[in-house]
């Protein structure tokens, strides 16, 4: 695959201004917006293959001059996609809204098909040529870039990098649907105006950190490269039936706490971590319904913290499914309103803007767990139906596993980047073990 990758050529480059108007002026960013700052742009793919029956009788497959003009109008309403990082007179980072245009790339390979991903496996490759690359220094201020690349077989990749310091998944798919609406319905498309006042996630004056909160919030990324060990990033695909088991084995848990309850035991027995031994499962948690009264449905920007379940080693291995499910939960049900302000002003108090660059890999006692699960990703129908397959291009921080639907038939995806020598155990681990419980 790697040498008809290589075939993928830009035929040509251009900004994407909003169609209208927008506010200008200087974006100010929560604490939690700065977190995300070392994360850069998101590498997303969207894959799609021709459709034979288009909606709204659109006939030329993903027309790039249809795409720009929808483009143009989520713009006006996303003005801060449109913008630029920039730093304020104190050097605190911001996004200067002035209309400057979203990058958009369109590329053409003689060689390759969709088929030829259809394992849709992230790599340093696939990101590369299919997402736009953004390595100089102003090319890195740019919020949000977009490659349309056409395959040999007529399919077509939609690769996105958007910045996650201005918005996080939520925001991210907010964004597909509108672009994908106007698209899709043109002036008749009805949207949802994104909400872009971050002032609602500030700092208290002064801050304050809840006593009992710091057992629960996991603090900045500690990634080393220090360990040597290789990473590697592989997909498993658990089907509906697979997931139902698992829930049913936890008690009825969400399929977040009963996947990551799993993925967390499996981790931990393929790295044959010692017993006594202090393991976390880290993972970032949604507070829009959380805080009081709850944010907007539709905010646009970071509206994540990070939250942290510990427990040695031992008792994840020894104890049943069902045991550490409850562990996750109970973590997630101390979240309140209070808990999110300590985590804001913990930033604050701690000085952490993000800034240090997210590379690495995580502790081998640690494993991060990244939901995308009910983002709707795969209603992107930009008018020549939904995609075949979303993905992450490329993931390379050891310890890192995302969780994602497998196109709406119940599966989810589990993305593992982790030390090569153990994705084997954990492959087994994974399957078997399931195997087994579901047979109890």
């Amino acid at each position: 695959m790697g040498e008809e990758v290589a075939q993928v050529v830009i035929a040509e480059s251009g900004l994407v201004p909003p169609l209208s108007e927008t506010p200008t002026g200087a974006l100010w960013l929560s604490p939690l917006d700065l977190l995300k700052a070392n994360r850069g742009h998101t590498p997303l793919l969207h894959f799609y293959r021709p459709s034979s029956s288009p909606a709204g009788g659109a006939t030329d497959f993903f027309d790039v001059a249809r795409l720009k003009a929808a483009l143009g109008k989520a713009l006006v309403a996303f003005y801060p996609l449109a913008g630029r990082l920039d730093v304020d007179q104190d050097g605190r980072l911001q996004i200067d809204c002035g209309g400057q245009g979203a990058l958009l790339l369109v590329a053409h390979s003689s060689h390759l098909t969709v088929d030829d991903l259809s394992d849709f496996k992230p790599s340093p490759e696939l990101k590369r040529q299919l997402v736009p690359g953004l390595d100089s220094d102003e090319a890195a201020r740019i919020m949000c870039a977009i490659q349309v690349t056409f395959f040999k077989c007529g399919g077509v990749a939609v690769g996105t990098a958007l910045h996650h310091l201005a918005m996080d998944g939520y925001g991210a798919s907010h964004f597909f649907q509108t672009w994908s609406a106007f698209s899709r319905d043109g002036v008749r498309a009805v949207v949802e105006l994104p909400f872009h006042d971050r002032a609602l996630l500030s700092p208290r004056d002064p801050p304050f950190v809840r006593p009992d909160a710091l057992s629960l919030l996991h603090p900045a990324l500690n990634l080393s490269e220090l360990s040597g060990d290789p990473v590697a990033t592989e997909v498993f695909l658990l089907g509906k039936g697979h997931v139902s088991a698992l829930k049913r084995i936890c008690g009825g848990a969400s399929t977040f706490s009963a996947l990551s309850a799993h993925v967390w035991r499996c981790i931990c027995l393929a790295r044959r971590l010692p017993p006594g031994s202090t393991t976390r499962l880290v993972f970032p948690a949604n507070v829009r319904r959380i805080l009081t009264p709850p944010l907007p449905d539709r905010y646009f920007g970071n509206a994540v913290m990070v939250l942290a379940a510990a427990s040695k080693t031992q008792d994840i291995i020894a104890g049943g499914l069902a045991s550490v499910a409850g562990r996750i939960r109970g973590v997630i049900g101390r979240m309140d309103d209070e808990l999110v302000r300590s985590a804001v002003d913990q930033l604050v108090l701690a000085k952490s803007d993000g800034r240090v660059a997210a590379r690495g890999s995580l502790p081998l006692t640690d494993v991060r767990v990244i939901s995308w699960l009910g983002m709707p990703l795969y209603d992107a129908d930009f008018s020549w139906g939904k995609p075949v397959a979303v993905l992450r291009a490329e993931s390379n921080r050891g310890g890192f596993v995302h969780l994602m639907d497998q196109g709406g038939d119940g599966g989810v995806r589990v993305v593992v980047c982790a030390e090569t020598a153990i994705l084997g155990d954990f492959k087994r681990l994974l399957y078997d073990n399931l195997l087994l419980h579901s047979m109890l």
